[in-house]
């Protein structure tokens, strides 16, 4: 077995990003009568966002999460298409035995469903979300995991063996 992989669901699988401001439109403009919503003012951090979208939620909107997961359900093909060498260097390390981790300052309920509709989620061991994703995931898998931010980085790694 392999040292592990710590993969940027964002950088190296699917960019979530233009789905999730989609969706804060689509929420700011559906739930304006019960509760307004600036997207603009929300931080770039997507954990610091769903932070203060809780606080939104809170003034009777609801389960936001639940409305982000059906929004991504229903429109993710039109955002993300699977790159067929990256999930291919997926597979090669998946095969490998290697421990995969994806991190991603998206929610939860966003990168699920991203990485079962990249073909991802049954090559992955654990997801990390949110603020600070990046180093938990790495304090998890350990000393000496390589990070792919990158497809390239990616298809390197499962080729070489090595990180970048």
């Amino acid at each position: 077995m392999g040292q592990p992989v710590a993969i940027d669901l964002d950088g190296a699988l699917g960019d979530t990003r233009p789905l999730w401001l989609d969706f804060l439109a689509d929420a700011a403009r559906r739930y304006a009568p019960i509760a307004p919503l600036d997207p603009g003012s929300l931080p770039e951090d997507r954990g610091a966002a769903a932070e203060e979208l809780d606080r939104w939620a809170a003034k009777g909107v609801g389960d936001w999460r639940a409305a982000l997961e059906r929004f991504a359900e229903d429109r993710i093909p039109v955002y993300l298409r699977p790159d067929a060498e990256a999930s291919a260097a997926l597979r090669t390390l998946a095969a490998s035995g290697r421990r995969i981790g994806i991190f991603t300052d998206a929610p939860e309920a966003l990168a699920r469903v991203a990485l079962a509709h990249l073909g991802a989620a049954r090559r992955v061991e654990t997801l990390q979300c949110g603020s600070g994703a990046r180093e938990l995931l790495l304090e998890q898998l350990g000393s000496g995991t390589f990070v792919a931010v990158t497809a390239r980085d990616l298809v390197n790694i499962s080729v070489s063996g090595s990180g970048t």
